[in-house]
């Protein structure tokens, strides 16, 4: 089988773009540390300048209404990203230029089995106003010490001469900052210069993208390249693309690497991949959210509901870290209350299209798969009883849409974590991401026990008490799958991103967040935190709009009511996409 071949114009960009990218490997390799950190501060202020127009884009791509609530989802997942990933990446390069590890001044401890985590969250004083509550370790692999963690820190930076190639770059289609944050892992983590094929679902994105990365492209680094799944072939096949990343489906990587049809299943059998360079890849997979029994108020039941009702509906479902199956205790006294208030977030969150390619067909799939799952409003679809021997394709087929599926486990609080970890290692498809909710008490009563099961988790992004998403968020933490996974089995991807520390090698990020939003955890005596991380219910979020020539100047000033200033707009106080829990308190 040979690689499709696009139109002879897609041709000849295609062409064009590698041959300039040969040429422009040489400016790059001829850039020193304060060159690229001049140039990472170029694009921060063209993104900036670029933030309302990156957002009409997103806007209507995803078909919102210019006033609805959820385009607040766009600011924070598309420019706000790119903004905090430029300024920790240009920090990591001052830290390098004055002969200093970017990890200085970032705390370092020993954790379970042997490893060091390093706290990346919060770090600033600006971290500990705004996201007051909220804490991000990195871990690194068992038997690496802090001495190594810190020597090692800058990956290709410590040589910035030293080039490594073309690499290609094929953007994802759902959350509008991941092409821009993967070229500069590329750039600067990797030492490539890149050929970014955006998805064609974001083609309306080409304008925006230019003028963010013109610094780049000025330069002869990047070059942005349109076209369907034939260009992005011609591409990767290139012998003058030495790398390639990709965004998207564990299905299309492995057609991508290793072919489709029956001749790519028989090399995929066989070891034997078509593609015969590197492939570094962050694929989703279908992530676990683990409710620990304990005893909730009712504030507490609701709260959590809408907070898991947002890990799955965020985005329409289309976020590969998105939650698609709750694990709940069989024996919790409060459960059935609690899918009470799962189905009632459910119902009432915010309509929105299904803007995604192939959404309603994913949805029939799991109506066909599970005939006695509940049609929720709005096209959304509730699995409930799912067989702990038999679950079906809901722990393995990520559905990439508005599904989300309830297995119950046996147990006491501690046998019901053992079996819920042992499940999630074992039955889940994909590493990504893992969440758990579990209440201050239940914190306590378990003690080194959650700990050891954090260790235990093989998951990219653990996140206790805030959705993994917020790790996505957090330019100082790392974003990817698990490590170990091959080509032949790929699971949720090879390698990380984001990462802008630049640690050499780290196993997962783990993120801390709060049970109770503020005010009510004030009055009970827990620290006083924000609103739990883009959590379905706010009925303004409208207004979580920064104005574009503001958004450079982050960090920014504290308001009243738990919201941070960006000009005069409102953000939520802890990176969230404007949304908060009203009738939680």
């Amino acid at each position: 089988m040979t690689a499709p071949v696009p139109a002879a114009e897609r041709t000849r960009a295609a062409d064009q773009a590698l041959d300039d990218l040969a040429r422009g490997e040489l400016a790059w390799a001829g850039c020193d540390l304060a060159k690229r950190r001049a140039l990472l501060e170029q694009v921060h202020r063209a993104t900036a300048e670029q933030a309302e127009a990156w957002v009409r884009a997103a806007v209507a791509y995803k078909r919102l209404p210019p006033g609805s609530r959820l385009v607040g989802e766009e600011w924070i997942t598309g420019p706000y990203p790119v903004l905090t990933s430029t300024d920790a990446l240009a920090a990591s390069i001052r830290a390098l230029e004055e002969r200093r590890s970017p990890t200085d001044g970032f705390p370092v401890r020993r954790l379970p089995g042997g490893r060091v985590g390093i706290r990346v969250l919060p770090h600033s004083v600006w971290d500990r106003l705004l996201l007051n509550g909220f804490s991000a370790e990195v871990w690194m692999p068992p038997g690496v010490t802090e001495e190594m963690l810190r020597a090692r820190a800058g990956l290709a930076l410590h040589h910035p001469a030293d080039t490594r190639g073309v690499g290609v770059v094929l953007g994802a289609g759902n959350v509008t900052s991941i092409p821009i944050l993967d070229v500069l892992y590329e750039l600067y983590a990797h030492n490539r210069v890149v050929a970014l094929k955006l998805n064609p679902v974001t083609d309306g994105l080409l304008d925006v993208f230019s003028r963010v990365l013109a610094p780049f492209i000025d330069l002869g680094a990047v070059r942005i390249l349109t076209g369907g799944a034939d260009v992005g072939s011609y591409l990767v096949h290139h012998p003058k693309a030495g790398h390639v990343h990709m965004t998207g489906s564990a299905t299309t990587h492995d057609a991508i690497v290793f072919g489709t049809g029956t001749e790519g299943a028989a090399r995929k059998r066989a070891g034997k991949p078509l593609l015969e360079k590197p492939v570094t890849s962050e694929l989703g997979g279908v992530s676990p959210t683990i409710v620990l029994p304990g005893a909730w108020t009712e504030a507490d039941l609701r709260f959590q509901a809408q907070h898991i009702a947002t890990q799955r509906l965020h985005n329409g479902g289309y976020n590969c870290v998105a939650g698609q199956v709750v694990v709940i205790g069989s024996q919790w006294a409060q459960k059935d209350r609690f899918l009470q208030h799962l189905r009632a977030a459910l119902a009432a969150a915010p309509a929105r299209p299904a803007y995604y390619p192939g959404s309603d067909d994913r949805t029939s799939q799991a109506l066909d798969s599970y005939p006695g799952a509940e049609r929720i409003s709005q096209g959304r679809v509730l699995i409930s009883n799912l067989d702990p021997d038999e679950p079906g394709p809901a722990l393995t087929t990520e559905y990439f849409a508005p599904v989300l599926a309830v297995l119950e486990l046996p147990g006491d609080t501690e046998q019901f974590l053992d079996e819920a970890v042992r499940t999630a290692n074992a039955k889940f498809t994909g590493t990504l991401g893992v969440n758990l909710v579990a209440s201050p008490g239940t914190i306590t009563r378990l003690g080194p026990a959650l700990d050891r099961a954090i260790a235990e988790l093989r998951y990219g992004t653990v996140a206790l008490n805030a959705w993994t998403g917020v790790g996505y968020l957090t330019a100082t933490a790392t974003w990817g799958a698990f490590p170990g996974h091959t080509l032949d089995d790929v699971q949720s991807g090879i390698g990380v991103v984001h990462n802008a520390l630049l640690l050499d090698g780290p196993e997962r990020t783990v993120v801390r967040g709060p049970f109770r939003p503020a005010p009510r955890a004030a009055a009970r005596a827990v620290r006083a935190v924000p609103q739990a991380p883009v959590v379905r219910g706010q009925r303004h979020g409208r207004h979580h709009r920064p104005t574009a020539h503001r958004l450079r100047g982050l960090p920014a000033l504290v308001g009243t009511a738990g919201r941070v200033r960006l000009g005069s707009a409102r953000l939520t106080r802890h990176v969230g996409p404007g949304f908060d829990c009203r009738g939680s308190s």
